[in-house]
């Protein structure tokens, strides 16, 4: 087991594959969630990625026209395992998301008029509605009764914080590929 101190274990592409595959399988909600889950597994649980490399990834993939939060994970990726890495985060990133949108749209164009499943998918909508209000008001009275665990702004600090010694941080040099073969 590795501490804050010592640097991880050299990352697997069968790992990343399969974190890739989990981000792309939960991470629906927007770039803003995705950023703050990569943040959340790459920088501050697994160490992956430094903090700084992290930021100067997402400031780079912030100034391309596109989706930055799957250029960023496209980036990360190629960053960890060069041309397959990139192909597989950024693959991986968007799939399993299409996938699933394409059974719902399916289900709903097939079954849409069984009373069961157009209960199922009118029913969303109040559900997305409350939870949205359900956050406002937390965010509106915990702002108001409870400032210091609700503070908005200052990012994410100085951008040296440290969550310990990451596999990949400025200092670290490209790496170069041997072979396309054999990778997972």
């Amino acid at each position: 087991m590795d501490t804050p101190d010592h640097t991880p274990a050299p990352v697997t592409l069968g790992q990343a594959f399969r974190y890739w595959l989990k981000l792309g399988l939960i991470s629906f909600g927007g770039p803003a969630g995705q950023i703050a889950m990569m943040h959340h597994d790459l920088v501050e649980k697994n160490r992956w990625i430094s903090e700084k490399r992290f930021l100067h990834a997402l400031n780079y993939c912030m100034l391309l026209p596109g989706p930055e939060a799957q250029q960023l994970a496209t980036y990360i990726g190629w960053l960890m395992h060069r041309t397959w890495g990139g192909i597989i985060a950024g693959t991986l990133f968007i799939l399993p998301s299409l996938f699933i949108l394409i059974a719902l749209s399916w289900i709903y164009i097939a079954f849409g008029d069984v009373p069961l499943v157009a209960g199922l998918f009118y029913g969303i909508k109040p559900a997305v509605t409350a939870i949205v209000v359900g956050a406002a008001l937390i965010g509106y009275f915990g702002g108001r009764f409870a400032p210091d665990k609700f503070t908005s702004g200052g990012g994410h600090g100085k951008a040296n914080k440290s969550f310990g010694a990451a596999l990949i941080d400025d200092d670290t040099p490209p790496r170069r590929t041997r072979s396309l073969t054999g990778c997972i």
